[in-house]
């Protein structure tokens, strides 16, 4: 059945709390309003008020309810609304949920689930455009998905539930109008990376919203005579370092795709990775394509002149072989 990346993580939500009663779900305009995006639209009329719960704007005080809650044994899915409010929330995330399983010596998990939207590309100016997945990714204790695909977004949620520690999932703001062909049920893993699309001479490596423009790319390498093969990370802590490793040892040479900036970038930590396990086998130093380092514009032509596009992979990924190769 063909779906959207939006409904499928509807599906995916509303199965959930069909599921379990101990699933509830709390967030900034999710329930009359039915989510910024929405995400959430009618849940509220299927299971009501008390699991479906309005919040007011303190994300600080919701994200902290969610952790009391998953403490006592409930399942919350908590929604923030963009990635920038989660800042709000960072003290809760990182000094409680990440650590209470650590600090309380085993005897305490907190299983959470936060859903937050990221990404820029729909012309929200600076303050609404944030990519700051590899803040999270960066703090033990926590999981952090990036489902790219319109299966992953209805099949990453049963897991995430299933985890007994917190995790974040980021939903990039431009895949939520996707379609794509998905059953009802999907069985998806929370830590491994996938092979989007096989190729043997260059490793295009990226994750979310990134993913739909390094395929295009990847389709015009094609026709230039390379074959690249393109590696969606999906889970960015913890990385699966295994399926890079195995595809930059058979391609030779590495493209990274990441919309954060490039200082302190997740992108950094793959090419680290890369360099620091797999240098003899490259043939040219890996590259980075990411956003540049300036506030995210308003104006449509320079925010697209500032974010990741397909024409800059390629010209990436060009200038590892000097020449394209027949």
């Amino acid at each position: 059945m063909k779906r959207s990346y939006r409904e499928a993580l509807r599906g995916a939500l509303r199965a959930a709390l069909a599921g379990d009663p101990r699933v509830f779900m709390m967030g900034e305009d999710i329930g009359r309003y039915g989510g910024t995006y929405a995400v959430t639209k009618g849940l509220l009329d299927e299971f009501g008020a008390e699991r479906i719960r309005d919040t007011p704007l303190s994300e600080l005080g919701f994200v902290g309810a969610g952790i009391g809650a998953a403490l006592g044994g409930m399942r919350p899915i908590v929604e923030i609304m963009t990635v920038n409010f989660s800042l709000l929330a960072l003290d809760q995330i990182v000094n409680t949920a990440a650590l209470y399983h650590h600090m309380s010596g085993g005897q305490f998990s907190v299983p959470l689930v936060i859903r937050v939207a990221t990404g820029a590309g729909r012309q929200v100016a600076a303050q609404h455009s944030h990519s700051f997945e590899n803040w999270y990714a960066h703090i033990p204790g926590i999981k952090v998905l990036a489902p790219a695909t319109v299966e992953d977004a209805r099949g990453m949620l049963a897991a995430a539930l299933a985890d007994p520690d917190p995790v974040v999932m980021f939903e990039h703001v431009q895949l939520y109008n996707l379609e794509d062909e998905c059953p009802d049920l999907v069985e998806v893993d929370i830590v491994s990376a996938k092979v989007r699309r096989p190729g043997s001479q260059l490793s295009l490596i990226t994750y979310g919203g990134s993913l739909p423009k390094t395929l295009v790319a990847a389709e015009r390498l094609a026709t230039l005579g390379i074959d690249a093969e393109v590696i969606d990370l999906r889970v960015l802590r913890p990385l699966d370092a295994p399926t890079v490793l195995a595809s930059v040892r058979k391609c030779r040479r590495a493209v990274v795709i990441d919309e954060c900036w490039r200082s302190g970038s997740l992108a950094a930590e793959i090419v680290a990775l890369i360099v620091e396990n797999a240098f003899y086998d490259l043939d040219a130093p890996p590259a980075r394509v990411c956003s540049e380092e300036v506030p995210i514009p308003y104006a449509k032509h320079l925010e697209d002149a500032v974010l990741p596009q397909p024409e800059k992979i390629v010209d990436a990924a060009l200038s590892l072989f000097g020449e394209p190769p027949p």
